[in-house]
């Protein structure tokens, strides 16, 4: 595929609206939950923060078996809708995780895949309704730095100070602009599949530029400190055998410094029974992006 050949979808999702705790919710659909199907498990997938559902397409195609395939976009990102609130709280999303299962596949288990802030979702899901999830699947979700009591002052007055101004998020003055924008963050994004991104990342407004889809309260950390050790306790109950895939170029010290490594990460990771790991190259952080083929290929051998 040449740069200046567009991206062409193998498996076209289809989409569904539905209401998930009083919020109307978009749902990316590949394939049907056919009678053919019940001997593979639904695959859900789970995007990070700042990315919508359709982010995994590209894994989608590079699947050999046509999966029902589940992808919802979290609330307040893609075609959600945003919650009448000046920010986001955590638990909200295990909460819609757990009725969107209840709607789409009631009584059944599935094969739950996460990434970065999906990923930490998916986690935690994974070890309260361990019932639920036949096989764990998370892309660098690295969970967060370790927390103090004492920091909790400081972090209930900026959440203060941070509720006084509206957050706000660059326009932009072409879906064009918008693929060099996701190039710009990833350099190993290919040229076709940024063009193939940036309108489902996206959207164009009345005044003709291009909005990210995406509420800008996202952007506003909440007062709650991430609690290692309880997160622990929930990673310590998962029952489902458990993938982690990470890029080899993915640098946390870009995020935290030197507050929390990969290093640490993998340290917490031995609480959970039963994990096998991956490292792709070349791919970073977006590595659903970078090496969606090798993705696939793993996912496909892990599933089975």
């Amino acid at each position: 595929m040449t740069e200046n050949t567009p991206y062409l979808a193998r498996r076209a999702a289809r989409s569904i609206f539905m209401d998930l705790r009083g919020l109307r919710c978009h749902v990316n659909v590949w394939g049907e939950p056919s009678p053919a199907a019940a001997q593979r498990a639904p695959l859900v997938m789970l995007h990070g923060w700042m990315d919508v559902g359709a982010s995994f397409q590209f894994v989608v195609d590079a699947l050999e078996s046509d999966r029902y395939v589940i992808a919802p976009d979290w609330r307040g990102f893609g075609l959600s809708d945003s919650p009448a609130a000046d920010c986001y709280w955590f638990p909200d999303y295990l909460a819609d995780l757990d009725r969107l299962l209840d709607a789409l596949v009631p009584g059944q288990a599935v094969d739950l895949l996460g990434h970065s802030m999906g990923g930490n979702v998916a986690m935690i899901y994974a070890g309260v309704r361990p019932q639920r999830v036949r096989r764990l699947i998370n892309l660098e979700g690295f969970g967060m730095p370790e927390t103090r009591p004492q920091q909790a002052p400081q972090r209930y007055a900026h959440w203060l100070d941070e509720l006084v101004q509206p957050k706000e998020l660059r326009a932009y003055a072409s879906v064009q602009a918008v693929a060099e924008r996701l190039r710009k963050t990833n350099p190993l994004l290919r040229p076709e599949r940024a063009a193939w991104l940036a309108p489902h990342w996206s959207r164009q407004r009345a005044d003709g530029q291009w909005e990210i889809l995406a509420d800008a309260a996202h952007k506003i950390a909440t007062p709650v400190l991430y609690q290692k050790d309880e997160v622990l306790e929930c990673w310590k109950l998962i029952a489902a055998p458990m993938m982690w895939a990470e890029g080899d170029l993915t640098d946390t010290s870009r995020w935290w410094g030197k507050r929390y490594s990969k290093e640490e990460f993998h340290q917490r990771l031995a609480v959970v029974p039963r994990v096998e790991k991956h490292v792709l190259s070349p791919a970073g952080h977006m590595l659903h992006h970078d090496q969606p083929e090798a993705l696939g290929a793993l996912i496909e051998a892990f599933l089975a």
